[in-house]
């Protein structure tokens, strides 16, 4: 089928998006609807039958027999032209006050401090996930990269709740976010102000909003609290993704340090032998949208002049993306999270096996009084030769030790895993104990957090 361009009107329109929020301005137009009457605006028994019309336009929406009609442009024409035909032309006084400008705003930041809502909940069920993970293997040993090249030996259980940190970093983030999206536009009209007694703070407790905008021009004009929540929700989605990435890597052969659960993978339409992390995979490629729709909003304000303009019709489509996006990426990596199954055995010999207590050795002989960087630089020859010979650092005798140093003692050969973990005996380090510490605080703070 060729490619049909809009009319005018229909380029116009922005129905096809923001009847998502029709329920927000449904709610929005019942506490208007008070306020009007509260500032002798409506009668008591306009406000009852203005309210009642509301009512049953969201009874419609939730059932799905609302008769949504495309030519009338956007939600609130077609939520304003379903209140006159249901309850005649008293419903055209319900916009007596207010635009479509506050209007939008206002729709907005209900929907969005929802969305926030939702997410701040499936960011607890997450860390709540990584959090018994790294209970369950709190005795495991891999090896921890830099550079994906094998560094040192840690426990799994720290990896993990590394990505315990980051959530909980989201999780502020998001929070913050909140914070400055509650806060109440409606009353700003076009953008210099109702000119009707509205008692603001009032219509903002109707609401559930903490506080009321200090400036009409800004409240129309603002973007930043979808902005924020884009910025949050990008972040996050890249913490996700690197934990989707790590777990595509484990669960690869040349791995092997992990098992996805089948309902997070799948298989392949010509090899049957392949068991895809296809949920990581799609975490991973959702987080470009993810960016992607912060970069889009940011650019389209970065020269707007006050107040509004219809340019700023464009921040629902990125909103709503995101929101789905992420929310979708929290819930699929919980579950995902949830039904890993780490490999010990193969984590275990992957650490053991190479150069990788190295840097023990260096700071075996640092305790010896020998200056680090020439500890290091003992330890790298050694390390060297070791490779030449074929030969991994568990393979060298005594006699290899001390030709590379006599400061070398016969306990060099009783460093091992469990040592060198143990010896990062420090807050925030891997030895065990501080570890278990790590995951009870993070329970406390999760069991806590009230956000």
């Amino acid at each position: 089928m060729a490619y049909q361009p809009p009319s005018p009107p229909g380029f116009l329109a922005s129905l096809p998006f923001d009847r998502r929020l029709a329920g927000h301005d449904v709610r929005a137009s019942i506490a208007w609807a008070r306020a009007l009457a509260r500032a002798d605006v409506l009668t008591t028994d306009e406000e009852r039958t203005i309210v009642g019309g509301l009512e049953t336009i969201a009874q419609e929406l939730e059932s799905g027999a609302f008769p949504f009609r495309p030519e009338l442009e956007d939600i609130h024409f077609n939520i304003e032209r379903r209140l006159i035909e249901g309850i005649g032309p008293l419903g055209g006084k319900l916009h007596t006050g207010r635009s479509r400008n506050d209007q939008i705003a206002t729709d907005t930041r209900l929907y969005v401090k929802d969305v926030i809502r939702q997410a701040l909940e499936g960011a607890r069920a997450y860390r709540a996930a990584l959090i018994r993970q790294a209970e369950a293997t709190i005795d495991v040993i891999m090896p921890a990269y830099t550079h994906l090249q094998r560094a040192q030996p840690v426990l799994l259980a720290h990896h993990l709740m590394a990505y315990v940190e980051m959530a909980e970093r989201d999780a502020g983030r998001l929070g913050d976010a909140l914070a400055r999206a509650d806060v109440m536009p409606l009353g700003s009209a076009a953008l210099t102000g109702t000119a009707y007694a509205i008692d603001r703070d009032a219509l903002a407790a109707d609401l559930g909003f903490a506080d009321v905008s200090r400036n009409s021009m800004d409240a129309v004009a603002d973007r930043d609290y979808i902005i924020e929540f884009l910025s949050a929700a990008a972040l996050m989605m890249a913490h996700l993704s690197r934990l989707a990435e790590e777990v595509i890597l484990w669960s690869s052969e040349e791995f092997g340090f992990a098992r996805v659960g089948a309902d997070y993978a799948s298989g392949s339409s010509i090899m049957p032998q392949k068991r895809n992390p296809d949920i990581a995979e799609l975490v991973r490629g959702k987080t470009g949208r993810a960016i992607g729709n912060l970069v889009a909003l940011l650019t389209t304000v970065k020269a707007l002049p006050l107040a509004y303009n219809r340019d700023l019709q464009e921040d629902k489509e990125p909103l709503f993306d995101a929101a789905d996006t992420l929310l979708d990426s929290i819930e699929m990596m919980t579950g995902m999270v949830s039904t890993l199954a780490f490999r010990p055995e193969a984590m275990r010999a992957a650490a053991e096996g190479g150069y990788i207590l190295a840097t023990e050795l260096a700071d075996y002989l640092a305790t010896r009084g020998v200056p680090f960087r020439e500890a290091h630089g003992i330890t790298r020859g050694l390390v060297e030769a070791a490779m030449r010979d074929g030969r991994e650092l568990r393979g060298l005798t005594l006699d290899d030790y001390r030709r590379a140093s006599p400061h070398f003692g016969p306990d060099a050969l009783q460093i091992t895993l469990e040592s060198a973990i143990a010896r990062r005996d420090i807050v925030g380090g891997t030895a065990p104990g501080r570890v278990r510490d790590a995951i009870a605080d993070a329970r406390r703070r999760l069991e806590s957090d009230t956000r």
